[in-house]
């Protein structure tokens, strides 16, 4: 599965922007030697974070990005026995209209993390079969799917952030777990991931090709919105189909280029943030991919080194990873439709790379 490489030998390594992803691991460092919140789960290649203090000081410190890459890391392609072909996507911060009050333009609620949304007990998971619910009179229960929410099971609790014009504009925003809403005024506020319902996520794609609507070589982010665009009646049901629900907060970002927090709770860089299986990969760790871009989009080239900075229900797997685009019409356009087969080399401190014996 680990195949030792050189770094310096990588298609596209020598071509790359290394200051580029030398700011964007620097950051994901500034959280490493702060909080650490990758490290209070497992990992499978994690190692320890002591290994990795050591080296964000460092990184904190030089002056020479592709050096201190090729130094301080071990290179390993990797290979997955259930994805020969090792899958990319990408995925985007969606925009939006919006209001700070509900008007009969802005009927669509987005909400604050609601407090009866609790992390069950694993004696609770094992009887719901869930992570997350609330407790009704003491006995652990589901929580409310998107269909009851949107109903208005959370009404008048003083939970609502914005309000949008469009159910659609915030079924994408849940999807990509962050957002910008623009006001009236101009004003732009920005949404952050704050916690889920724990209820199951479905993919309202494969609904659709179930109902011969689409297919696998045309289903893309794109392809529903405008299904859905056209389709206003059947779109909500549509959308009830996946009964997982996203709650979110209100974040300040130190600058314009930067993106929402992802998971690790770094500011995403545009082509540079990777999400990926969280069991596997810790936060922090140094991708190179070698992959394509969308054929929508010309199928180029993408090789960049990427920062595993994020993750998401449908990430899992070795070679599986979800690039992260940026914002605006061409964010959207080439996350929506990217779906590449592609290669991974993981970079892991070399004393992480030692500690396990790869």
């Amino acid at each position: 599965m680990f195949e030792p490489i050189s770094i310096v030998s990588l298609p596209g390594w020598q071509h790359d922007d290394h200051k580029k992803a030398l700011e964007t691991f620097q950051r994901s460092c500034q959280e490493i030697l702060t909080t650490a919140h990758g490290f209070k789960r497992l990992a499978k290649f994690g190692g320890e974070l002591q290994d990795w203090k050591t080296l964000c000081e460092a990184a904190l410190k030089t002056q020479s990005a592709k050096a201190f890459f090729e130094t301080n890391f071990a290179a390993f392609k990797i290979y997955d026995p259930d994805r020969p072909q090792g899958l990319f996507t990408g995925y985007y911060e969606p925009e939006a209209e919006g209001s700070l009050t509900k008007t009969a333009q802005y009927q669509v609620p987005v909400y604050n993390k609601p407090q009866d949304l609790i992390a069950l007990s694993k004696a609770d998971q094992t009887k719901t079969g869930l992570a997350y619910g609330r407790l009704i009179n003491g006995a652990a229960e589901p929580y409310f799917t998107r269909k009851d929410i949107e109903q208005g099971a959370l009404s008048n609790r003083g939970l609502e952030i914005v309000w949008l014009k469009s159910w659609v504009d915030a079924f994408f925003i849940h999807i990509q777990g962050s957002g910008r809403v623009k006001l009236p005024d101009g004003k732009i506020i920005r949404l952050a991931y704050a916690a889920k319902t724990g209820q199951p996520y479905t993919g309202i794609g494969h609904v659709l090709l179930e109902k011969n609507i689409g297919t696998k070589e045309t289903m893309s982010m794109e392809f529903l919105r405008g299904w859905m665009k056209t389709h206003p009646a059947e779109a909500r049901e549509l959308m009830w189909n996946n009964k997982s629900y996203i709650f979110f907060r209100q974040i300040e970002v130190p600058t314009a280029d930067l993106g929402a927090l992802g998971a690790q709770q770094v500011n995403l860089t545009p082509l540079r943030s990777l999400a990926v299986d969280r069991s596997i990969w810790m936060f922090g760790t140094p991708m190179w991919i070698d992959t394509t871009t969308p054929p929508e989009a010309g199928s180029k080239h993408f090789q960049h080194l990427m920062i595993a900075q994020d993750t998401g229900t449908a990430i899992k797997g070795h070679v599986r990873g979800d690039v992260y685009w940026g914002w605006g019409d061409e964010a959207s356009f080439n996350a929506g439709h990217m779906k590449s087969a592609g290669t991974m080399v993981v970079l892991l401190p070399k004393p992480v790379a030692a500690r396990l014996k790869l």
